[in-house]
């Protein structure tokens, strides 16, 4: 398929992995000065069930990926990704693979007889073609998640925990630390993508530690409180996710948590971590300032299909 004559849709398996990690950096690049894409964060992207089929991506001359889109059923949503590179094609992409998202949407709603809501995340703040083709369509705004530079070089924080707090390491190969983890992930505060079934949730946590990942339990009084993900390869490592279960909310746990992965990350080799945090609000960031030492913060968006 070669829309005006000038751009190829392909399955996303039909090109090399690194032109993703390619478009992605550049798109960062673009944008905020700064890219932190990697290799894992592609794996972490496509390594969902059904990738293969829900997923596209737009070639220009030369073969180079110019935009991607990829959907991912988590329960009664379809969550999915659309990213253009600006230009002279970069609306013209947008559509062409939101339509084949919408499309796929329609049918995978007719195919399990369930209405599925759409939602896209992971909307970079300063993207100048993907927001105005998504309320095109009639999608609107929904959540904004916190991503943040951290600068692990300066003097690690001590770690407070609360009466009975202990944190240690989950045991992702053991049913009790997984399901602990499961449903403390399904219980985050602010709303984003969600991973429901257990056993994919499993599965993924186990390449995350084959890859360097490691997760972190909070414990009071034995009671699951929260955990932290994280993700490490050479001196740059990943918070992935801090999740706190809703009775322990208020008494300094994500903090701690945090504070927990960065020393995880730390003692793995770590200089800099991107810690992505439901914060509502990158200006989340200057509550951290005084605890850690931001670099830069940038937020992530996401949007809702109005009616859905």
């Amino acid at each position: 398929m070669t829309p005006h004559g000038q751009l190829t849709v392909r399955r996303t398996t039909d090109v090399p992995p690194d032109s993703l990690v390619r478009l992605m950096r550049m798109h960062e690049k673009n944008i905020t000065g700064v890219a932190t894409y990697t290799h894992e964060d592609a794996l972490r992207a496509t390594g969902h069930p059904g990738y293969e089929e829900n997923s596209w991506c737009l070639t220009g001359p030369g073969n180079d990926v110019i935009a991607w889109a990829a959907l991912t059923p988590r329960g009664d949503e379809l969550d999915a990704v659309l990213t253009a590179l600006p230009g002279r094609h970069g609306v013209s992409a947008a559509r062409t693979l939101l339509c084949l998202l919408l499309d796929r949407a329609d049918e995978l709603s007719v195919k399990d007889g369930r209405p599925y809501s759409v939602t896209v995340g992971g909307v970079l703040r300063g993207d100048e073609v993907v927001p105005m083709v998504l309320k095109e369509a009639g999608f609107v705004r929904g959540a904004t998640t916190g991503q943040y530079d951290i600068d692990l070089t300066a003097d690690a924080l001590p770690m407070v925990l609360p009466d009975g707090g202990s944190v240690r390491a989950a045991d992702v190969d053991d049913p009790g630390d997984l399901a602990a983890l499961h449903a403390l992930h399904l219980r985050c505060a602010v709303r984003g993508p969600r991973t429901e079934d257990a056993t994919v949730f499993g599965a993924a946590l186990r390449r995350s530690r084959d890859t360097g990942g490691a997760a972190l339990l909070l414990e009071v009084s034995g009671r699951p409180a929260g955990h932290v993900l994280t993700q490490g390869s050479g001196d740059e490592g990943r918070v992935l996710e801090v999740a706190v279960a809703p009775a322990f909310r208020g008494l300094g746990i994500g903090l701690a948590l945090l504070t927990a992965g960065l020393a995880e990350l730390r003692a793995r080799g770590a200089v800099r971590v991107l810690a992505t945090l439901e914060t509502g609000d990158v200006q989340g960031a200057e509550a951290l300032v005084p605890v850690f030492t931001v670099t830069g913060a940038r937020s992530l968006t996401r949007f809702r299909l109005s009616g859905t």
